[in-house]
Formats: structure tokens, C-alpha cells, sequence
């Protein structure tokens, strides 16, 4: 067997190729590296990987600049087109399939307290979709493919009227909800008399991961905070409404959090109905431009507005639960 044919059967590293390609095109080894999230020294390291394999220097690298010679010019061409390629290629291949599956990332509070719940309904509608549901704080790479859908709470985001769109990324507000101090009835109880919301200041208030989000709640009723609040940080919304449930403390939550508790009874909301009801940000529903209209993403997506606008319906008759004093 020849060395050509040699090199033939045995292709260079894909990763050395992505690094070539970048390099290349972004004219240096440390933009490139900043552009595939990878260290500058790796990316060295594979365009040594791709220039001994060529058996040729591909770069000239006099007075600290890394620029393409001739042979390395007309291979980084060939190899643009063929990454791009083999990009549409992929990108055919997912959407052939699109309408078959679903990945959803979600905060983990609307997650497991609202949306879980009801994926039931989504899925019996939609039998031969293969759905994935991931909670998560952190919102997916869409370039990257880690998911069809995200669901986030933006806390100050302004609102959003139509679906908007930014840097290849379509979004549109699923609700703006109310935010409530809640407790459990036996622990509301014992803070009784309860004068507006600043009675709350010395209560014990369970925080997500910072103060922030009780410090703008009592602004936005007009009540300057204490440089310290009382109270453990629990980190996760979920988790404080979890810790009010078991009587613990005060929580901050919105009725996508606390509604099935509110209506049967479990948690109480500790300034209904004299306070006017404050928010603080919304949900907000995210997917690529490009696949916005993928059969099982509009599915979803519809069938998310209309689940949501029927939670967010006022009842007929709303059950109430009296707060008695222990005393």
C-alpha cells in the first residue's frame, strides 16, 4: 500500500480538523481556542496532530503569528467545505427526526412542582413523541444541540408581548405570575396579627440561593430592607416552598409553585387579600429560530400556552382557609 493510500484509510483526528478549520478562518491559535471552548494549548496540540500526519508544515509561525501557508490555504478550503458539509448533513438528519422527539429543559421549580404534573395530558395527545424532560438551572447550549426547548424564570425581565428574537434564539413570555409570602396554616398562626407586608421583616424567611429575591419583594411594597434578613438559604425555589409546607418559615412562591397547595389548603398566602399582589419576573420560553416551527415544538408549545392560561384562569369559587391564633 502506498503512503497516500496509507493516509486515505486512516483520516486525520476530527477534532484536529475542527481545530485547523478555526484556526484558520479566525486567524489565531487563541480565538480559535476561545471559539471551541477549548484550552489554547490543545488546539496547538492538533494542528501539530494534522501537520505531522500531512508530513508538511500547514501554518507559518514566524515572528509569533500563526498564518496559513499555501498548501495549508488550499486544504483549509477543502476542509471548510467539507465541515459545512457534513454541518447540513447533520442538521438534515435531526430534522428528519424532529417530529418524533422532544428534550425540555426546565427551571426545577415550574418542573416538578407545575410541569411534571401535567406532561401526562401533553403526552397522551401526543403518543409517539419521545419526550425528555430535564430539570435544570442552567439553560442549554441550542448550538450545541443539548435541547429542543427551554424554560426559564427571568426574575426583572421586561415583559414580553410576541415572540422575540436574538442571536438565533426565539423566545416568547409564558406568564407573568404574582409572587405571595406563603406558610403552612399552623405556622402562619403564630405570627399573627399580620399588618401588611413588613410584618414579615423579622420573620423566618427561607431564601433561594441569595436575599435578593425577598429584598425585592418588600421594595416593590415599598420597604427598605435591613443589610441582613433572617432566615437559611435553600437554594432552590422548590425546595423553599418544601420547607414552608413542613412549617419552617415564610416562602416566598407563585401559584405555578404553591397553587395545588393553596387550593387545598397546605400553604396559605399571608397577606391575602388586603396587599395588591407584586411580580418580580416571568417565564419565559425559549427555542432555536431556525427550528421554531418543528412539528413537535409547536405541538408543545401550543399545548403549554393553553395549560398555562388555563391555570392562570380566576375559579369560580376559590376555597379559603382561615388563619386562627393559637393563642
Amino acid at each position: 500500500m502506498s503512503i497516500v493510500e496509507e493516509k486515505r484509510a486512516s483520516l486525520p483526528p476530527f477534532a484536529a480538523l475542527r481545530a485547523f478549520e478555526a484556526v484558520g478562518r479566525l486567524c489565531g491559535i487563541r480565538r480559535a481556542a476561545q471559539s471551541l471552548g477549548l484550552d489554547h494549548a490543545v488546539v496547538s496540540r492538533h494542528l501539530r496532530t494534522l501537520e505531522e500526519w500531512a508530513g508538511m508544515r500547514l501554518f507559518d509561525r514566524a515572528h509569533g503569528n500563526t498564518v496559513l501557508t499555501a498548501e495549508g490555504f488550499r486544504y483549509h478550503a477543502r476542509v471548510t467545505a467539507a465541515l459545512a458539509e457534513l454541518s447540513d448533513a447533520s442538521i438534515e438528519l435531526i430534522r428528519a427526526n424532529e417530529g418524533a422527539h422532544l428534550s425540555i429543559c426546565c427551571v426545577p421549580g415550574f418542573a416538578s412542582e407545575w410541569l411534571m404534573s401535567r406532561l401526562k395530558n401533553f403526552q397522551e395527545a401526543n403518543a409517539g413523541l419521545d419526550l425528555e424532560l430535564h430539570p435544570t438551572d442552567h439553560s442549554p447550549d441550542f448550538s450545541r444541540y443539548e435541547a429542543d426547548v427551554d424554560i426559564r424564570y427571568v426574575q426583572g425581565a421586561p415583559t414580553i408581548s410576541a415572540a422575540t428574537m436574538t442571536g438565533g434564539v426565539r423566545r416568547f413570555e409564558i406568564a407573568r405570575p404574582p409572587v405571595c409570602a406563603v406558610a403552612s396554616p399552623e405556622y402562619a398562626a403564630k405570627l399573627l396579627p399580620i399588618h401588611g407586608a413588613s410584618a414579615l421583616l423579622n420573620a423566618p424567611l427561607l431564601h433561594e440561593e441569595s436575599h435578593q429575591q425577598w429584598r425585592a419583594w418588600f421594595a416593590m411594597h415599598g420597604i427598605e430592607t435591613p443589610d441582613t434578613l433572617p432566615g437559611p438559604r435553600l437554594w432552590h425555589a422548590h425546595l423553599t416552598v418544601e420547607a414552608a409546607r413542613r412549617g419552617q418559615g415564610v416562602a416566598l412562591a407563585n401559584p405555578f409553585l404553591f397553587g395545588d397547595d393553596l387550593n387545598t389548603g397546605r400553604l396559605v398566602d399571608l397577606l391575602a387579600p388586603s396587599e395588591q399582589q407584586v411580580t418580580l419576573g416571568s417565564y419565559v420560553f425559549s427555542a432555536r429560530a431556525d427550528r421554531w416551527q418543528s412539528p413537535a415544538i409547536v405541538r408543545f408549545r401550543h399545548w403549554l400556552k393553553n395549560a398555562v392560561a388555563e391555570a392562570c384562569a380566576p375559579p369560580a369559587s376559590a376555597p379559603k382557609r382561615s388563619i386562627e391564633s393559637d393563642a
